[in-house]
């Protein structure tokens, strides 16, 4: 990776201004164009023969490179490997003799994989910015979006346990006073977020509030993004020390099923390719057995929003990554539940959800 380091030095070293954050590609378009490169990569020796033979080692690797990036898309160490393959395939395909007449189709084919290794190139350089400004954010973990909330809110009320819901949009977006009603339960969801960057909240939007319990829902954004599991168990763990320290009742919620169901209406909504239902199995896995040796309370909602397949139900969500309000309906009695065991304040009473 020597190569990608003296790269990630050019771009973060060049002057700004030349627009190449607007070159980034969503992962639905990067993975279209990673395929297209690879597919035509694998079609071209048709057309020239020898090529088949010379050009095997990048094509092999570019196939491997495309596979690590079909579960990490936005990876740009693996972006730019992938690059380089195209770029050496390139390379060895100009020094292949062609047949004569060349085919006008394979002519075309060749230009468009140029195209393609260009326009990857720029998403690359894209994708280093990005990293760049994220590291430069004087607010990395957004402790802004929640301050003025925070000073507002003033202390719980004796008579009210005050819970803190922290989490990304899937929390973000749970309107818990409609599901909650008259309870002091704050949300301090943040769209987008990692683990990481919950744990550089916890001071301001948890242990300062003096709720009496935090249910935290996160993990999803850091598969995602490639995160090893290993860190975000990490990073869920602080987050639990933390609380328990400050005689915070701990909540970990299991991560939510995710499904393609709605890919054919958006191409973006295939979400197996960024959240493998394997890892999320494994992460929740892992945290149920860790609730169970430190003694916190596991929230289930996998068990409560999975189909037969494992897969979040298309009446459940409208993306297959987010709750809609049928899906919000079912998560909410499985965290009062939990909520109430957590504190000492269950009683089986089907009304409790609206209880004031």
């Amino acid at each position: 990776m020597r190569g990608f380091a003296c790269l990630c030095v050019a771009v973060l070293l060049a002057p700004a201004g030349h627009g190449q954050s607007n070159a980034q590609l969503s992962n639905a378009e990067a993975l279209s164009l990673y395929r297209r490169a690879v597919d035509l990569m694998g079609a071209l020796p048709a057309a020239v023969p020898g090529l088949a033979t010379a050009a095997a080692p990048p094509l092999e690797s570019a196939r491997q490179s495309l596979g690590a990036l079909e579960a990490s898309p936005q990876n740009a160490a693996l972006a730019y490997r992938l690059l380089a393959d195209v770029r050496s395939y390139l390379a060895v395909a100009e020094a292949v003799p062609k047949p004569f007449p060349f085919p006008d189709e394979a002519r075309k084919q060749f230009a468009e994989l140029r195209d393609d290794a260009d326009r990857m190139d720029a998403h690359f350089r894209a994708l280093l910015e990005s990293r760049e400004r994220q590291l430069r954010n004087p607010d990395r973990d957004n402790l802004s979006r929640y301050a003025e909330a925070n000073r507002a809110v003033g202390q719980p009320r004796p008579e009210k346990s005050r819970v803190v819901f922290l989490g990304d949009s899937i929390t973000d977006g749970w309107r818990l006073n409609e599901y909650f009603t008259g309870r002091d339960y704050l949300n301090r969801g943040i769209s987008g977020q990692i683990t990481g960057e919950m744990l550089g909240r916890m001071q301001a939007d948890v242990i300062a509030l003096h709720p009496k319990a935090v249910i935290v829902l996160a993990g999803t954004n850091d598969i995602a993004r490639g995160v090893p599991i290993e860190t975000i168990e990490n990073n869920l763990t602080m987050i639990a020390d933390l609380a328990d320290a400050h005689h915070i009742k701990v909540l970990l919620a299991s991560l939510l099923p995710i499904s393609d169901y709605h890919k054919d209406r958006n191409p973006q909504y295939a979400r197996s390719t960024q959240r493998p239902p394997a890892t999320i199995a494994a992460l929740n896995q892992w945290l149920r057995k860790f609730c169970t040796q430190r003694g916190f309370s596991y929230v289930d909602y996998y068990t409560a929003m999975a189909d037969k397949n494992g897969f979040l139900p298309a009446e459940l969500s409208d993306d297959g990554l987010h709750p809609n309000g049928q899906g919000y309906r079912l998560m909410a009695p499985v965290a009062l539940e939990a909520i109430e065991r957590a504190l000492g304040e269950y009683t089986p009473d089907q009304t409790r959800l609206h209880r004031r």
